[in-house]
């Protein structure tokens, strides 16, 4: 089977007036169907950088990117991207900020948006669809834009910290549900955190990066009692700690030879 993504041997630098920076360097990697990635590492590492080139936002100076098989040109409907703001616009009501990916791409019809106005209802937010972002608390509107992510129908999300502006408590709501929903519609995703034990809780597998450029260090698979539970279930499995604690450590010994 085709992986989802593949990324040969790509580089990234960026250029200013005063200097080239080398972000993230030599980065081979593959993701399956289904698969769901985590990106770890400290600050710098190049995480949002690699999230950014397989959306097509950034073209990589070196290597190449491949989505089901076909070299990434540019942004694609096969990607959706769900950032740490929700940047739904304060003017249009639920709906219509949840149809915006459709209508960028032509593809409202009566069809989709009654699938639409569905996922809404499955997230929670039935008798909503009318009214205005600044109605809803943070959780809620995290929650509109997953479903304007998946309106799209991408085959493949890309998460950049999408739990981090909110309290714990809804940030655990949403891991569940956000993990329960990829699941049942069998999406890839690729998850960037600074948070391990969200890392370890959501994924099939997680990728240390390290820095100074951004490279890959280590791979973890989690195993499977962990994977097989909700978020919020895992970090009380057998084995999570005992992952967490490895993780970390090899962090700590990146950072140190850095």
């Amino acid at each position: 089977m085709v992986p989802v993504v593949e990324l040969n041997d790509v580089a990234h630098v960026y250029i200013t007036d005063r200097e080239a920076s080398l972000a993230v360097d030599r980065l081979q990697l593959t993701v399956s169907a289904g698969e769901f990635v985590s990106l770890v590492g400290p600050s710098g590492c190049g995480k949002t950088t690699i999230l950014s080139i397989i959306a097509g936002l950034l073209t990589p100076s070196h290597g190449e990117v491949l989505v089901k098989g076909l070299k990434l040109e540019g942004p694609t409907p096969e990607v959706g991207y769900m950032l740490q703001q929700d940047y739904l616009f304060p003017w249009r009501t639920i709906l219509n900020n949840a149809l915006l990916g459709l209508e960028l791409t032509g593809r409202i019809t009566p069809e989709s948006t009654a699938i639409t106005s569905g996922l809404l209802e499955e997230m929670g937010l039935q008798g909503k669809e009318n009214i205005y972002p600044h109605q809803l608390s943070g959780g809620m509107r995290q929650r509109v834009a997953l479903v304007r992510t998946l309106a799209t129908d991408p085959g493949l999300l890309l998460l950049d910290e999408p739990f981090s502006a909110l309290d714990y408590q809804t940030k655990l709501q949403l891991e569940d549900l956000i993990s329960r929903t990829l699941r049942e519609r069998n999406k890839t995703a690729v998850l960037v955190t600074h948070d391990l034990s969200e890392a370890i809780a959501m994924s099939d597998r997680i990728i240390l990066l390290g820095s100074n450029p951004g490279r890959i260090r280590r791979m973890f698979d989690v195993p499977r009692n962990i994977r097989e539970v909700l978020p919020f279930h895992a970090r009380d499995q057998e084995g999570f700690q005992d992952l967490f604690h490895e993780i970390w450590s090899a962090m700590e010994k990146t950072s140190d030879q850095e």
